[in-house]
């Protein structure tokens, strides 16, 4: 039971705080009330007692928002991956790199449902909502209607959430870690910077397999050209042309030189997540200078 109780029910995405921070006061709270013999007078708290008060304080502290979007085009970025344009029914007030739920209800749905995380791949500054997204075969029945919209179709979003966003301090030295589709939050932090004409100390370091796989290539040479960030791509294909070669320690080092004094933002699939943070801290990132995407539930 307490096995559940932790595992599920406090880590369901629908009933958690927007953010890491509120997510720890979460936890503390509900695990100081799930103690043995804590009582308020003659009342004894109880696990469901406990679960109830922690809901409580998250609707307190969440977005209760929910808006309905309408397809305006879909560009498709490379052979699998896909941008979707919508126009939302009122402004949406976020910050880049911000994610959220993307309700899209079809028939015959798989066992993971009707909704997914994903990361809003626009600048707050836009008046479009931006969804990056890879199809993978064979793809789930959510991204089969993803997929299959036509404009003018409508989805609904909700419960924004995430704190892997830009530093208030502008002169804090970044490095960018992006593999395949994590390059998503990116492509909101980046037309962000362009739109206000903000040139920023920042390194993306962008891995993909081949050249082929690169998405949001336009955006890059935009803002290499605009605002001076500097791009480095990385393939791991054997035999693959261009770029820095396979990421290991050694080559971060090289390509960026004074990475001690940088933060790192990575994004991407769970397990390049973990293994770039495993490199970083092997040459001497400290925990507090990495920052990683985080999506919960199922993408």
């Amino acid at each position: 039971a307490a096995f559940f109780f932790a595992g599920v029910m406090l880590t369901e995405p629908a009933t958690m705080p927007p953010t890491r921070s509120l997510r720890i006061v979460y936890g503390a709270f509900i695990g100081f009330l799930f103690l043995p013999d804590v009582h308020v007078g003659s009342f004894y708290f109880t696990p469901e007692v406990a679960l109830l008060a922690g809901n409580l304080y998250a609707y307190a502290v969440s977005s209760k928002a929910k808006l309905v979007l309408t397809l305006k085009e879909r560009i498709r970025q490379t052979a699998d991956t896909f941008e979707f344009i919508f126009i939302p029914e009122r402004p949406l007030s976020y910050e880049a790199g911000q994610y959220v739920e993307w309700t899209l209800p079809h028939t015959h749905a798989d066992n993971r449902g009707v909704r997914r995380y994903f990361t809003l791949a626009s600048s707050p500054l836009q008046k479009d909502i931006r969804l990056g997204a890879k199809f993978y075969a064979p793809p789930s029945s959510f991204k089969q209607r993803l997929l299959t919209m036509r404009p003018g179709d409508t989805l609904v979003i909700s419960q924004l959430s995430g704190d892997f966003i830009l530093p208030s301090d502008a002169r804090r030295k970044l490095v960018f870690l992006a593999g395949g589709i994590g390059i998503t939050p990116f492509a909101g932090m980046i037309p962000y910077l362009i739109d206000k004409k903000e040139r920023r100390d920042i390194t993306l370091i962008y891995a993909n397999k081949t050249q082929d796989d690169i998405a949001y290539r336009d955006l890059l040479e935009q803002a290499q050209r605009e605002i001076g960030l500097r791009v480095l791509h990385s393939f791991s294909a054997p035999g693959a042309a261009g770029g820095i070669g396979a990421l290991d320690a050694s080559r971060i080092a090289q390509a960026v030189p004074d990475y001690r004094e940088r933060t790192f933002y990575i994004s991407g699939p769970h397990g390049m997540v973990a293994s770039f943070k495993t490199i970083l801290r092997s040459i001497g990132i400290r925990r507090s200078r990495i920052k990683t995407d985080y999506f919960p539930g199922f993408v």
